[in-house]
């Protein structure tokens, strides 16, 4: 799934909650650009507008229409669509042979990444200047800019969002007599009285592809006040907040509480569990009640988010970006395409084209995702709140370069949340933090 190096990406898959189908995501220093400068004095060119499938064929055809009636004085923009099954090498190709895009969507460490190899044009002026005056600033939900921005500048802006909320089956619960859980000591007792039904209430995987075992793991760590960074953006795993929360995620383990194929299980395989009722609570992409198939379509629902023993709330998300890039012909135009971008994307949602979440008010608000209660209630209860945090938690509100390089779907995160899903009698959180620790020491970069 990750390519393992500095320039990597992860590919994330996640359903498109506008539309109800499946969609694939994702997930040094340059001076910082203003509105001009780097090509602003070319008079006229085509800029390139690269974008991923982030839905159906609907939002091929209404991306490329927006596009198309963009105009910046004698600009105007190609597009082309890039798939996932080769996008890191069409992305890495166009930024050394500066044959790429000008203004491009990206998995969620993409901006981050080319900033740091001088690729990225910053978007602090604009966001100060014109986006402060025209009201996109103020237009996205809370805490979002503040996500890809580095000591350097801000390196792009959230275009959609990969969430990982808990869900619920709510006929189950309401068949058992069970409440949504707030706390932990709640969640861990709807736990045991699922167990004594046959149903799993941690629900989650860690197989071939499947990513969100991990995600949940440093969910958990969030939750409790942690995560795997400190404030000078270094690996910071065994800390006591860590500790007590793998401890806690461990004892679920070993209670039973996980399905005990969990740590091979695909993501289609958890699907599967869920529509066979084994599964009742856990943790998806936003996209859960369309990922599933039947009568279970209706019966999950997005549950609360829990509050960890001393009070925090916290889990983890993925901010897709949008970015304007160093080579163009022009990057005030670069600047005028992204702000008539954000200025006319919301079709992508009120048309349903299976795009995921979106990052404005404007859309959020908007009935056709307002309406769907699951997508209302991550936007109101987790997003809107500042429940959701990045990679670059505790220490860090947005990510980082070395984010990619040690836990952005790299290969020790996938042993590591084996080895949690199936634990010895031997295993322990400090052991297994600090082993993980020395791993992602050894994973940074400069």
């Amino acid at each position: 799934m990750a390519q393992q190096s500095g320039a990597a990406f992860t590919r994330r898959t996640f359903i498109g909650v506008a539309g109800g189908v499946a969609a694939s995501t994702l997930l040094a220093a340059c001076s910082r650009a203003g509105n001009g400068g780097g090509g602003g004095s070319a008079s006229g060119g085509k800029l390139k507008f690269w974008n991923m499938p982030w839905g159906t064929p609907a939002f091929l055809a209404e991306d490329k229409r927006i596009v198309a009636g963009w105009k910046y004085k004698d600009f105007t923009a190609t597009y082309q669509q890039i798939q996932w099954a080769n996008f890191t090498t069409q992305f890495a190709t166009g930024a050394s042979s500066n044959t790429g895009p000008a203004v491009s969507s990206g998995g969620g460490t993409t901006s981050v990444l080319y900033a740091h190899d001088g690729k990225i044009q910053y978007l602090d002026d604009l966001i100060a200047g014109k986006w402060t005056d025209n009201g996109i600033k103020d237009d996205f939900l809370p805490g979002l800019l503040d996500a890809l921005k580095t000591d350097k500048g801000t390196t792009g802006v959230p275009y959609n969002l990969d969430v990982r909320p808990a869900w619920y089956n709510k006929t189950l619960f309401d068949q058992y007599g069970l409440q949504v859980p707030t706390t932990w000591d709640e969640y861990k007792t709807v736990c045991a009285t699922l167990k004594t039904k046959g149903i799993y209430g941690l629900g989650l995987g860690s197989g071939s592809g499947n990513n969100i075992g991990f995600h949940a793991i440093t969910g958990f760590l969030i939750n409790n006040g942690g995560g795997w960074f400190n404030d000078k953006q270094e690996p910071d795993a065994d800390t006591d907040r860590n500790e007590e929360a793998l401890d806690f995620f461990l004892e679920l383990v070993r209670s039973g509480y996980s399905d005990p194929a969990a740590s091979s299980y695909t993501n289609a395989n958890v699907y599967t569990q869920w529509q066979n009722h084994k599964m009742a609570y856990g943790w998806d992409t936003a996209g859960l009640s369309v990922n599933v198939t039947g009568a279970v379509q209706k019966e999950v629902a997005v549950a609360t988010p829990l509050t960890a023993p001393h009070g925090d709330k916290g889990f983890l998300y993925f901010p897709n970006p949008m970015m304007t890039w160093n080579n163009t012909p022009s990057k005030d135009a670069n600047l005028d395409l992204l702000t008539y971008y954000y200025q006319n994307m919301k079709t992508l949602w009120t048309k349903k084209t299976g795009i995921g979440l979106p990052p404005l008010k404007s859309i959020s608000d908007d009935p056709a995702i307002a309406g769907d209660p699951n997508n209302k209630a991550i936007i109101d209860n987790w997003v809107t709140p500042g429940v959701f945090k990045t990679w670059g938690a505790p220490g860090n509100t947005g990510i980082f370069y070395n984010v990619a390089n040690t836990v952005d779907g790299t290969a020790p995160t996938y042993t590591f949340a084996q080895k949690v899903l199936t634990p010895t009698d031997k295993t322990s959180a400090k052991d297994l933090l600090t082993q993980f620790q020395t791993t992602l020491e050894g994973l940074m970069k400069k």
